[in-house]
């Protein structure tokens, strides 16, 4: 694609959380240093919550990555499990072995005993929850009871849970109280400022191999800023679209009609110019280009 064209080892702007890309904002140190406190203080119940696109799955890899020697860990990226099913996945996650058909009684019988071996050689046990707000409600409750198993002076197992918005309107519930109140840390996601975006632009290019001049202007950055709201991954989806532009016209940096013409081919981003005909055309070149790049990955 434009890899060549503008000299990067990799594609910056893509939608997968890569932790090479993590850049030092402030809305997701403090998150982590949240995390990381709160889990070696042994709380129960921990939770992230942000918009659609805020950078949540990456600063839950962020952390699998930095957990000190100590944790034991089950990560559960899909969390949408029948409480049987939640169980089961917490078990295997940490090194559990048993039948498929084994009655759920005994199975917590032996999740609590490995638990207990766990915390006498040591080890903390956390289990972290990607995209939450997928819980079933029965599970959610099965979790709560899950964190019930302690000894006199500790919990045998802390729960982190990254969810949308949505796991903070189910939370608030009156069912959910007694989960509610076992949540001893929170954390809020926001989206980035004008200054961050800009920073995470040329971070990102930077961190792909990019070592030009500055490929996204000030005034870009900021179009982009305002489009995306600050939502990291609509940053992402239209800085690749506006390279993308580029590339197809032959140019080494992006101009605002190449950031205009991404704007207006991302159904989320803000419109705050109008749809012209020039604008129109952009859009068609970023579909050619797509193409372009579908057939001769395909030859």
């Amino acid at each position: 694609m434009y890899l060549y064209h503008f000299g990067m080892r990799e594609l910056p702007y893509t939608l997968t959380p890569n932790t090479d890309f993590f850049l030092n904002l402030k809305p997701h140190v403090e998150a982590l240093q949240v995390l990381l406190n709160a889990l070696k203080q042994g709380e129960g119940f921990i939770k992230v919550t942000g918009e659609v696109g805020t950078g949540k799955t990456l600063i839950c890899r962020k952390l699998l990555n930095e957990l000190p020697r100590g944790f034991a860990v089950a990560y559960i990226p899909n969390p949408y499990l029948s409480p049987q099913e939640l169980r089961l996945a917490v078990a295997g996650e940490l090194g559990l072995k048993f039948s498929t058909d084994i009655d759920q009684q005994r199975l917590t019988q032996l999740l609590q005993q490995h638990l207990l071996n766990l915390s006498q050689q040591g080890k903390a046990v956390v289990v972290i929850l990607d995209e939450a707000q997928a819980l079933p409600d029965e599970s959610l409750e099965a979790l709560r009871l899950l964190t019930n198993l302690e000894t006199e002076r500790r919990k045998l197992l802390q729960v982190v849970l990254f969810g949308q918005q949505e796991l903070d309107e189910r939370l608030a519930e009156k069912k959910f109280r007694q989960l509610r109140q076992r949540i001893s840390f929170s954390y809020q996601l926001r989206s980035m400022t004008v200054g961050e975006v800009a920073h995470y632009i040329e971070h990102r290019t930077k961190v792909a191999g990019y070592d030009g001049q500055r490929l996204f202007s000030e005034a870009n950055a900021k179009r982009i800023a305002i489009a995306s709201k600050g939502i990291p991954r609509l940053v992402n989806i239209l800085c690749h679209k506006s390279l993308l532009l580029c590339y197809g016209a032959g140019e080494k940096v992006i101009s605002k009609k190449h950031v205009n013409g991404a704007i207006v081919d991302t159904v989320d981003a803000s419109r705050f110019q109008a749809k012209t005909p020039q604008f129109l055309a952009a859009s068609l070149l970023i579909a050619a280009s797509l193409l372009l790049f579908s057939y001769l990955g395909n030859s």
